[in-house]
């Protein structure tokens, strides 16, 4: 396996969770469909957004014969970031006060890797 670099701050900036907002509100702004299928819609685009991890890197690796080589590993970076953006903003779907749930579960997790 190869050698990762240690895992640099980012950048200071606008908050996330304010972009996650933002983003909350544009998609509100323009649902057509009932409540209930908006949130379950969200949900499930999780589901593409990682079938288009996979697709990167299977075309990352040219693991498809028919294809071969169609992505890079900086394809495959930018498709998680599509997957993080995405169940940010289906947590916040669910929640309006998604940035202290998520802070909460990521805090528990941590301590369980520590002990």
């Amino acid at each position: 396996m190869e050698q990762q670099e240690p895992a640099r701050r980012v950048p200071s900036g606008d908050d996330p969770w304010a972009a996650v907002e933002r983003l909350h509100g544009w998609l509100d702004a323009r649902g057509t469909l009932p409540a209930e299928q908006e949130r379950l819609l969200r949900l499930l685009k999780l589901t593409e957004e990682t079938g288009e991890v996979a697709a990167a890197v299977i075309g990352a690796t040219g693991q498809n014969p028919r294809k071969g080589f169609t992505h890079s590993w900086q394809d495959v970076e930018a498709e998680l970031c599509d997957v993080i953006v995405t169940a940010m903003v289906a947590l916040r779907t669910l929640t309006p006060d998604a940035a202290r749930v998520f802070a909460g579960h990521l805090r528990r997790v941590d301590e369980r890797s520590r002990s």
